[in-house]
């Protein structure tokens, strides 16, 4: 199996990106609370802008027609957002999308191991924004 310049394999990668760190929460409230210097208001204000966000991001990479160079466009546009707000998980799944388009670009993932790999890592963002809306959810009461 082909290595990455870090000496793990594309589906090594895609692995470790599927699982984020056991006891992540969903959204960390104190990198939150830091990015809006304490405001309520405005954390409200940008979980609400995210779980929009999220939700419309996500059933866009799930589009079975969409290539995996265009999810990860869009997969990177979901990192970004949710590292804003410190939704670790959700960076994560998406930057394990990312992950697998610049090996497939390298040409160091064969055809059938991309498409269970980019499966499962479509899986796992899905579970992820699922799990950390829900949270958004539960926090907006």
């Amino acid at each position: 199996m082909l290595e990455n310049a870090g000496g793990e394999s594309p589906a090594d990668s895609a692995s470790r990106w599927e699982s984020p760190a056991l006891g992540d929460p969903p959204i960390d409230l104190v990198h939150l609370a830091r990015q809006c210097q304490g405001d309520p208001g405005l954390e409200e204000e940008l979980l609400g802008l995210f779980r929009a966000l999220a939700r419309s991001l996500a059933a866009q990479i799930s589009d079975p027609r969409m290539g995996l160079e265009l999810k990860a466009g869009v997969a990177h546009k979901l990192r970004g957002a949710a590292l804003a707000v410190g939704a670790r998980q959700v960076a994560c799944a998406a930057a394990a999308i990312e992950e697998m388009a610049r090996s497939v670009c390298r040409g160091e993932v064969p055809d059938e191991e991309q498409t269970r790999a980019a499966s499962r890592a479509v899986a796992a963002l899905q579970a992820a924004v699922a799990e950390t809306i829900a949270e958004i959810e539960r926090l907006r009461g």
